[in-house]
This record gives structure tokens, sequence and C-alpha cells, in this order.
């Protein structure tokens, strides 16, 4: 079963739905050692890295998470959620991340190289292009998903792309090593492509 980490910044409604549709069991809860018990843990997220943190942290599930995922068992973040696996960010000043991940969060420039002015936040559909081979991504064409954000991961670490996105800059889309796993765009939002890749994870742990 499906543990959804609920530490009040995730779009809890649309995930759940999500895993009904495909059948998938699966729970919520804040409490770290009921989220222990799951076979996997989604950490879907939306508004400030620093407030999640701290939201973590008070919760006491940042060190949970920490020491699930040195277990071996699968971890699967979403848009903020997928952030927040890396080691800092620079909204509203440094604030550290779970640090599972090698890499840094960055706004969106807003200007090209050029001096052309870009929108952001980045708001849309875009083409997803893939790097590395996963099982995520197993039998999964290159498809449009959908995003909502204003930053993004920078990371030198290339063997953790599995999928990338371009708005502007190269965007990290779907992100991997081991058990640990990141998704920037809603793939719950995201139509066909966005469902197989969460059917994927599933089948990956076992759940289907």
């Amino acid at each position: 079963m499906i543990g959804i980490v609920d530490y009040g910044m995730g779009n809890l409604f649309s995930v759940s739905k999500a895993l009904e549709r495909l059948e998938i069991p699966y729970f919520i809860s804040e409490d770290p050692e009921e989220l222990r018990k799951a076979d996997a843990l989604l950490l879907p997220g939306v508004g400030s890295f620093r407030d999640a943190m701290e939201r973590l942290n008070a919760l006491g599930l940042t060190e949970m998470i920490r020491d699930y995922t040195a277990g071996g068992k699968p971890l699967l973040g979403i848009c903020l959620g997928m952030q927040l696996l890396f080691e800092e960010s620079m909204e509203n000043g440094v604030t550290k991340g779970l640090g599972l991940l090698q890499g840094k969060v960055e706004r969106f420039p807003g200007v090209t190289a050029e001096g052309e002015a870009y929108k952001v936040p980045h708001m849309g559909w875009n083409r997803l292009r893939f790097e590395n081979s996963s099982p995520l991504t197993e039998n999964i064409s290159e498809g449009h998903v959908y995003f909502v954000h204003s930053y993004y991961v920078k990371t030198d670490d290339s063997d953790v792309l599995v999928a990338v996105s371009d708005y502007d800059v190269e965007v990290p889309a779907v992100v991997g090593r081991g058990n640990i796993y990141g998704m920037q765009f809603h793939p719950e939002k995201s139509s066909m492509t966005g469902m197989d890749l969460l059917r994927n994870f599933t089948k990956m742990i076992g759940t289907r």
C-alpha cells in the first residue's frame, strides 16, 4: 500500500484520485510511524520550499523519510515534493532540503541569454525528452505533461536525469536513483503520459 505524506502542503485530492483511477490502495497520513509501514511513499507538494521543510521538520517527517529511503523503500516526490529531494533551495534565502539527491533549486531567470523576458511561473504543457533509461519510463513515449512552477532543479549529476524538458533552460522533469524518484510536473494532471508514469511506479513496488 502507498502512503501519501500529508504535511499540509500537498494536493492530496488529485493525487489520491489518480491512484483510485489506477485501482492502487493508499492511505494519507502525517504520522511518521504509520507512514513507515507503507510499501512506498508519495511526497506531493505545492507552495514554498522553506515552508514545506519547516512543516516536515515540525512533524518529524524529515528524518523518517531519510530513514525510510535509506532502508531501500521507494519514494516518489511530485512537483515541490521532487524539489525537496535535493540538497537545498534558493527560494526566500537558502533552505536545506532532504538531501537525498545532489543538486539545488533555483528560480527561472525570466530573461533569455538574448535579453528577452519570458513568463515565470512556467505553466502549461511541455514535451518530455528521455535521457537515461528507467523503469518509470518503460513502454512510455515522450509525451507532453503539465507543469506549474517558478523554480527548477540544477544538478551536475546527469545520471539522475530520467527525462528533461525545455523552458529557456533545461528542466529536470523526471529524476531517479535507486529507490528515489521525482517528477517536477503533475502526473495526475498530465493525461495518459502522467498516468502511465504513475502506473509504472506502482508496478516497480509490486502494488499492481
